[in-house]
Formats: C-alpha cells, structure tokens, sequence
C-alpha cells in the first residue's frame, strides 16, 4: 500500500484487464471483484490430513480411510496473514465443525492512507446451518466495510450498513419452512487513527495494551448473562456459568426485528492490539489484562504468532466451543496502521472514553436456548 492519493484509474482488473478506478470495489466492465477481503472459506487451506495418524487418504465425505476418524476440512483451522491484520479460526476440540466465520481486508483509503477491516461472526449452534449464517454474514459485512473505506465513507454509517447486508445474506439462507439462521456479529474499521467497532450478540473485541490502565473490554455483550450482572442478580461468574449464561438476546437473523447494532469509535492511547474473537477464546479469559498478558508483546510486531498463541490457550483450556481471534497491531508512532498519529489525549488517568449513539430499544425476549 502506498501513501498519497492515487489515480483515479490506477490498475486494471484481474479478470478482463480494463482499467479500474483506485477506489472501485467491482469492475464496471465485466463486474468482477476486485481485491475481496480474505474470508475462512475453507479456500486455500491445502490438503486434508487426519489429526488422529496423519494419513492423507480422505474419503470425500470427510472420513480417513486408514483409522475412519473425520477429518479436519479446510474450515476447521484456517489462518490469515495480511500484514496489517492477522487471524486464526478452529474447529475447537468439542465441535464437529467450525461455525465460526472471519473477514479480513486491507485498503487505502481515499484519502491515501492504509486501513484495516476485520469481521468475526459466531454461528448460532441452536439455529439452523449456522457454519453458513456466520460465513455469509462475515462475507457480505466486509464487502460494505471494504467498500466504504475505498470511499472514504465514515465507518459510524457503513457499519450500520454491513449489518443490513450481512442481515440479508444470513435471511436468504433461510428454508421454506421457516428456518431462521443465526449468527453474532463484531466489526473493526481501523482508520486515521481510530477504530470503528460494532456489533451484535457476545462476540467480542478488546483493546490490548502493555499499560495496565488502558486495556479495556470496548464492547458490551447481548447475553442474558450481561443483563443478569447489569441487574445485580449474579456476579459476572456465576451468570457465564449458569444454564442461560450464553443466550445471546440480539444476533444477525432475520428473526430478530429491526434493532440497530452497537457502534463506538476508540481511539488507541498507546501502542497496543485491537482484537477480535469469538466466545470460544474469553470464555477462558474474559478479562482484557489477562488477554494482554497472553498476546503482547508479540502482538505489535508478529500479530499472526500472537493470535495462534491466543488460539492456542483456548484449546489447552479445552476447547470446548469454536475459537476465532483477530489482531491488529497498533504503534505508538502510528496509531492506525501506517497512518500519521492523532493527536495527544487530554492528560487524565481514566482510559479513552468510548462514544456511543443513544440505546436502541430494549430487545426482544431471545428464543429459548439460542445460544
């Protein structure tokens, strides 16, 4: 990526080779996608090998024809690495497939500058084909994200709208028979020196820091379990451990009406890590500081090595759920990535304050056992 703004028609498409606007998305010639963000599609991920002897003889249905034990497919571990942003998605130890789903781009701006866009959706198991709700989601979001930082769109109105259309890929998944699939969503536009981030349901996205006072939890879940701490009737451990801890009460799905998503900017005070995950990774360590410990200070120079690492406890912790995390490396010269610092914060020791627009209303009661 460069600095500066570019021509307007500045490199040509991949597939019929007309030239193509800085900013462009899709070719106006033949309609082809250019630079899509990377999604864990199961694409690219090499052959199968059975986890249980290590053979490569793979039935097409799944199975090792040596010991018949499934094998992993390409959407059971898959990473990316695109510099700016890393992340790691798995299967988990417990489940039989990953319904976890991530999106990851890089872009200029169109003002000139890098940003990073990062998307993590978590299938919900208890809804119907939520492996494919949580890609469909993650997909069609980071398509609208992308777009809008090509743009230069402000990322407060394009998030709203990646959750509109990630709401619209997951309803077209839908069965004649009233079938509503299910998906968490959390997004990260990283640009000028802010984060954007929105999101519905648990899945969750955390400032890291090596400063103790600023590593903070940026988003608020949609749980039972939160309203129940929110109320004083548990404490934050006995919610997430009782039978209803993980009934999400707002999800992507065409089941849920029409509620606005979360949507706050944070600007980063330091050096540091945005991250992303899904609740397979802070189901074991819900706390920021803990996660800061795990992650950094690998996170601000090998994000890709921090984040199979934060993976990596997951399952050691027992794996007990898919586990998707998501890091970008933030430095203290650069608050957003390659971009010129913002300016110095007021000098206070409270960490950053997040802004947020008035609450949506209350939410509808979730339907039982969605999780």
């Amino acid at each position: 990526m460069t600095a500066g703004a570019a021509p307007a028609a500045s490199r040509v498409c991949h597939s019929c080779g007309q030239p193509v606007g800085a900013t462009d998305s899709f070719c106006e010639s033949c309609g082809a996608e250019l630079a899509p963000p990377s999604v864990s599609d199961g694409a690219g991920g090499g052959p199968q090998v059975c986890e249980s002897c290590s053979s490569s003889r793979i039935t097409a249905d799944g199975f090792c024809e040596s010991c018949g034990h499934r094998a992993r497919s390409g959407r059971d571990h898959q990473e990316v690495d695109l510099g700016l942003v890393a992340g790691v998605t798995d299967r988990g130890l417990r489940h039989h497939r990953n319904e976890d789903a991530m999106a990851l781009a890089t872009a200029d701006t169109a003002a000139g500058g890098p940003a990073v866009v990062a998307v993590v959706c978590d299938g919900v198991s208890t809804s119907s084909r939520p492996d494919e709700a949580s890609l469909a989601a993650a997909r069609a979001a980071a398509r609208v994200l992308l777009a809008g930082v090509r743009t230069g769109t402000d990322p407060a109105e394009t998030s709203p709208a990646a959750v509109r259309a990630a709401t619209e890929a997951v309803t077209a998944l839908a069965g004649p028979q009233g079938d509503a699939p299910a998906a968490t969503f959390v997004s990260a536009v990283l640009t000028a020196g802010a984060a954007t981030v929105c999101w519905l349901g648990d899945s969750r996205a955390y400032w890291l820091a090596a400063d103790p006072d600023s590593v903070r939890q940026l988003t608020t879940d949609d749980s039972l379990a939160e309203e129940m701490v929110a109320a004083g009737m548990l404490s934050e451990e006995d919610a997430l451990a009782s039978a209803h801890g993980h009934v999400v009460t707002r999800w992507i799905g065409a089941d849920l009406g029409d509620l606005e998503p979360h949507v706050v900017r944070f600007e980063p005070p330091g050096p540091g890590a945005l991250l992303l995950c899904s609740d397979g990774l802070w189901n074991y360590q819900p706390e920021a500081a803990g996660l800061a410990e795990l992650a950094l200070p690998a996170a601000l120079t090998e994000p890709l090595d921090a984040v199979r690492a934060l993976v990596s406890f997951a399952l050691a912790a027992g794996g007990g759920d898919n586990v998707t995390a998501v890091l970008v490396p933030v430095s203290s010269a650069q608050p957003a990535p390659g971009l010129p610092p913002a300016a110095e914060p007021p000098a206070s020791s409270e960490p950053p304050a997040l802004s947020e627009p008035p609450p949506a209303p209350e939410p509808p009661p979730a339907p039982a056992g969605l999780t």
